[in-house]
């Protein structure tokens, strides 16, 4: 079970990515925008494009023009972590892998800029679902569409990074 393919079934909510994607997409090469520690858990929570837009998006998202598709990935009960390299703009490749009998799985997400190891939970929740257009240098800093009306009704574009009902929830 290396790679996201595997992954797939650690998803608690795999259906928001198959809503869109008709599959829940690999994730090599996936530019990493931020990663989140947060002591309550422990919980990690990497903020990262995916690597394609879907062929059929939803038509609000077809008509502001966006492409690029971004969320978060909470991976909780993180135990131990290593974290050798942050050099953004990072590019990586997210990799699991089951092991022991708890439901616990290793974790790497490796490549340019980015070098993070960590153990945790088998049990991992996508959140923050947004489309944006890509900006010059790959920026993300502009509107960000969200699928959650949830989240589409708090946010027009990325919150500040001391949001905690957004980096943290």
């Amino acid at each position: 079970m290396d790679g996201f393919g595997g992954f797939e079934s650690f998803l608690v909510n795999a259906d928001v990515l198959r809503s869109l994607y008709g599959h829940v997409p690999g994730l090599e090469r996936v530019r990493v925008r931020s990663v989140h520690l947060n002591w309550r858990g422990p919980t990690v929570t990497l903020r990262l494009d995916l690597p394609g837009f879907p062929e059929s998006p939803p038509q609000e998202w077809a008509d502001a023009g966006m492409d690029s598709v971004q969320c978060q990935f909470a991976f909780p009960a993180v135990e131990p972590l290593v974290f050798a390299q942050w050099e953004p703009p990072a590019v990586g490749d997210l990799r699991a892998v089951p092991f022991g009998g708890e439901r616990r799985m290793r974790v790497s997400v490796g490549g340019t800029g980015v070098d993070l190891r960590f153990e945790c939970a088998a049990s991992v929740v996508v959140r923050h679902v947004s489309a944006f257009r890509r900006g010059p240098a790959g920026a993300d800093g502009g509107p960000h569409l969200f699928l959650n009306r949830v989240d589409s009704l708090l946010f027009g574009s990325l919150p500040a990074t001391h949001r905690k009902v957004f980096y943290e929830r």
